[in-house]
């Protein structure tokens, strides 16, 4: 595990397995870790370098009291490429690491991304008061602004670490794994409430249909038919970035949001041929 410090004073925790070739960064999504990808940091084509980061208020990273914003998460996301002289870079982003590279690419464009993933994450969260029904089926719209709030306020209230268990659990469908559902709960454990409720919130409100035809870097999107994501919002996304490739994980293979942790063979294989 390594350290850098963000141009605000901020602690990353961050891990680099080294090797040969063009170096994929993987963000994890809300409330999680980088433990998320402990079955690709080892896993991927062997030799293969993998950089991997808690964001702050997760995991091993500090926890200020300033800066949960997606934007914010994509400057210190530029601040460890930058650290790493990363010049050239595959990029992958789960949940909400999907947007934070979205955001980056919004900021910056893609010039230093060589090629693009994309797991499991809408265009747009909470369907906004202007958002036609059509266009909140098809962005993939898990909440409406009313239900964001109501979440907001039920995470940071007496009864948070319960609706935070509840959250989680719905993130999978059918039988779970208990020690994976554990496991899931114990690193979302990490991130108190008042870093992640307004970076939820943050999030949620983002909209990124616009910057999806800026991506013109080969991208690979992936989907899963158990998750509580509808696979329809990936396929849109899939149609939206030119040339983007659409990969949906039947329920046989992963019946969550958590497809690399489920069936990391399978997630490592798909993965792999893309970066190839």
């Amino acid at each position: 595990m390594h350290e850098l410090i963000t141009n605000d004073g901020v602690r990353l925790a961050y891990r680099d397995s080294g090797g040969d070739g063009v170096p994929l960064v993987m963000l994890h999504g809300w409330g999680q870790t980088q433990e998320m990808f402990r079955h690709q940091v080892g896993g991927l084509a062997p030799g293969r370098r993998v950089v991997t980061v808690d964001f702050r208020g997760h995991g091993r990273s500090g926890k200020p009291r300033h800066g949960y914003r997606i934007a914010r998460l994509a400057r210190d996301v530029l601040g460890l490429v930058d650290h790493l002289g990363l010049d050239a870079f595959d990029a992958l982003g789960w949940s909400m690491g999907a947007s934070v590279w979205w955001s980056l690419i919004d900021q910056q464009g893609t010039g230093r991304i060589r090629r693009l993933v994309l797991v499991d994450q809408p265009a747009a969260v909470a369907a906004v008061p202007w958002m036609t029904e059509g266009e909140q089926r098809e962005s993939g719209a898990i909440f409406d602004v009313a239900g964001l709030l109501e979440l907001g306020a039920a995470l940071a209230g007496p009864d948070g670490e319960k609706v935070r268990e509840d959250f989680v659990r719905s993130m999978f469908s059918g039988d779970t794994d208990p020690g994976l559902l554990a496991f899931v709960a114990e690193q979302i454990r990490a991130t108190p409430a008042y870093a992640g409720v307004p970076l939820l919130f943050d999030h949620c409100a983002q909209d990124w249909r616009d910057v999806l035809e800026c991506v013109d870097v080969p991208t690979l999107v992936l989907g899963c038919e158990g998750s509580h994501v509808d696979p329809a919002s990936q396929r849109f996304i899939a149609e939206r970035i030119p040339g983007a490739r659409l990969h949906v994980f039947p329920k046989s293979v992963a019946s969550s949001h958590f497809p690399f942790l489920e069936n990391p063979g399978e997630f490592n294989a798909v993965v792999e041929k893309f970066l190839s």
